[in-house]
């Protein structure tokens, strides 16, 4: 995560005044010049670096914080509060039009990532909204980049409209026609990025926009390049006037500054994150919930919200319902792990979990090809044994014979067997848990009518 460095450097100053009962000038003065070392660190605007501390320190030294009842967990949430509000406050989302077609037109520097979140963003459209999505390749300077957008449309089975090397404002003009022509939702324009800011590039990016009256002027940038992708967005959006931002490569990169600095020099409003090459890594901005992650202090909604989009609820009802009975097989761990690939990386997952910052070490070291060598093991044995776990279980030579398949160890197919066995007593102590104590609540999934779409519905237990 981008923020890696910033976030165990400002948990370590939070933690000379959360442990205290109460506080005095000189702990919120020591407690702010270790925030102030860490901004800098992260390569945050100085400008914002300096208005963060006089709000929050303003804010510390209040009488009911000094004099109130927890007057350290009082200072962490004015600091998140604070961080919330340098990254823009409220969540911005898209400006569709109401009806007929939604013009999104993307500018941004060279090497930004511009053209690979086009790809991202179309793909989240077309996923989250159902809109028909149409890509049009107006970098004309970039051979490559044209290439490019025409694979990610392959890949997302959206089509890209291109002339090639012609007149970029000519090619989008056809587009926008095109779109129009074929009842298209949302056209996603690519234009040409530069190694710097010129009157030329900027005049054509002014005529495109001239043309298509976009609904949204989405700048993309750099988190590795810290502060100055605030100084770049700043000139983009005086000449353009930019709708958005979308921050690229957070995976990249552990200062940060770039997403803390740029809403508040430039005036644009950060509307999308992307970590990782993966076209499924593009996320809605959340000022507030990037504020706790930063904090430590997690981002349950993230986690909830990643669930609902890639977990079925009757599968999972399902495989919860055969834990409880203990029918529990390798064919229900296989369909457990999908699910869990599904959405994204194990450290990505468990780095939205309360208090599992402390654990960044070994989050960053977590494997997530060991999914893929049990499901080579899973994909080993016979339907019979994936069926029956005690014939895997019982017999040596079917334990070698499934790590030979595989190209794994015995030790491994032993770690898979306790493994499942786990899982198993796991669901079995829950079960009884519920039979014994009348004031537990009941843990068994029952049939809940769903409302109307995907993830409408809710377990109930």
């Amino acid at each position: 995560m981008a923020f890696d460095n910033l976030s165990s450097r400002l948990q370590m100053a939070l933690r000379r005044v959360t442990g205290k009962g109460a506080l005095t000038e000189k702990d919120i003065d020591e407690m702010m010049r270790e925030v102030r070392l860490s901004l800098l660190e992260a390569d945050v605007n100085l400008k914002v670096i300096k208005g963060f501390i006089q709000n929050v320190k303003e804010k510390a030294l209040g009488e009911k914080i000094l004099k109130g009842l927890n007057p350290g967990q009082q200072v962490v949430k004015i600091v998140a509060d604070e961080l919330t509000q340098i990254m823009g406050g409220e969540t911005a989302g898209l400006n569709y039009k109401v009806n007929g077609l939604s013009i999104f037109m993307t500018v941004g520097l060279q090497g930004s990532g511009k053209t690979t979140a086009i790809g991202k963003l179309g793909r989240l459209i077309k996923k989250e909204e159902g809109k028909k999505v149409m890509f049009i390749a107006a970098d004309v300077y970039r051979p490559a980049a044209i290439d490019q957008l025409i694979t990610l449309g392959k890949q997302l089975d959206i089509f890209v409209y291109e002339e090639g090397l012609k007149n970029a404002v000519k090619i989008v003009d056809n587009g926008i026609g095109y779109a129009k022509e074929h009842k298209y939702d949302v056209v996603i324009i690519d234009t040409a990025g530069r190694l710097e800011i010129d009157e030329a590039m900027m005049q054509e990016l002014k005529d495109i926009k001239a043309l298509a009256k976009p609904d949204e002027i989405l700048l993309t940038v750099d988190a590795m390049t810290g502060q100055v992708a605030a100084e770049v967005g700043q000139s983009f959006h005086e000449q353009l006037g930019c709708t958005g931002a979308i921050i690229t490569k957070l995976d990249g990169d552990t200062r940060g500054g770039a997403a803390l600095s740029i809403r508040q020099i430039s005036g644009i409003s950060i509307k999308f994150s992307s970590s990782g090459e993966k076209l499924d890594t593009l996320e809605v901005f959340h000022p507030k919930r990037m504020a706790e992650r930063i904090l430590g202090m997690g981002d349950v909604l993230t986690l909830i919200e990643e669930t609902t989009k890639n977990i079925d609820e009757d599968e999972a009802a399902s495989l919860m319902e055969k834990m409880m009975s203990g029918t529990y097989n390798y064919n229900d761990l296989q369909k457990q792990f999908k699910m869990i690939k599904r959405m994204g990386s194990l450290s990505r997952i468990m780095g939205f979990i309360p208090g599992m910052g402390k654990y960044k070490e070994q989050l960053n070291n977590v494997d997530d090809k060991q999914l893929n060598r049990i499901e080579a093991l899973i994909q080993s044995m016979t339907k019979e044994e994936r069926r029956d776990p005690n014939l895997i279980g019982k017999s040596s030579r079917r334990r070698q014979r499934v790590a030979r398949g595989a190209g794994l160890q015995v030790a491994d197919v032993n770690k898979l067997i306790q493994s499942l066995e786990q899982q198993k007593q796991m669901a079995k102590q829950f079960s009884n848990m519920d039979q014994n104590n009348p004031k537990m609540p009941n843990l068994q999934p029952t049939k809940v009518k769903k409302g109307k779409g995907k993830g409408k519905g809710r377990f109930k237990f």
